[in-house]
């Protein structure tokens, strides 16, 4: 089980995490939303508790429950700029489905 950061990620995680003056990473997990059935979660993670999975790559750590790693083992976050546009992305291999307007997805 694991989840990958691309270098673009790493570094728009550390000057989010520089900017706010605290946090030990990033805490990325799924909601029950929209009408695919899930949507993703990130917000910064003061603590890490004993049942969180932490992941770390390029000196960054992501961190996730078990529960929400079922959903999204294997996935790949990246962060894009597109024309005035940024954001992060998700490359989850384990997504079957999307809704139209691309806010919730099906696994």
């Amino acid at each position: 089980m694991a989840i990958s950061l691309t270098e673009n990620a790493a570094r728009q995680i550390k000057k989010q995490l520089e900017k706010r003056g605290k946090g030990v990473g990033l805490k990325l997990g799924v909601k029950k939303s929209g009408c695919s059935g899930f949507a993703y979660s990130i917000d910064y993670a003061d603590d890490i508790t004993a049942t969180d999975k932490v992941f770390e790559q390029h000196g960054v750590k992501v961190i996730t429950t078990a529960a929400d790693l079922v959903v999204i083992d294997g996935i790949e976050l990246d962060y894009c700029r597109e024309g005035i546009n940024e954001a992060f992305k998700f490359n989850n291999p384990n997504v079957t489905a999307t809704c139209g307007c691309g806010e919730s997805f099906a696994v």
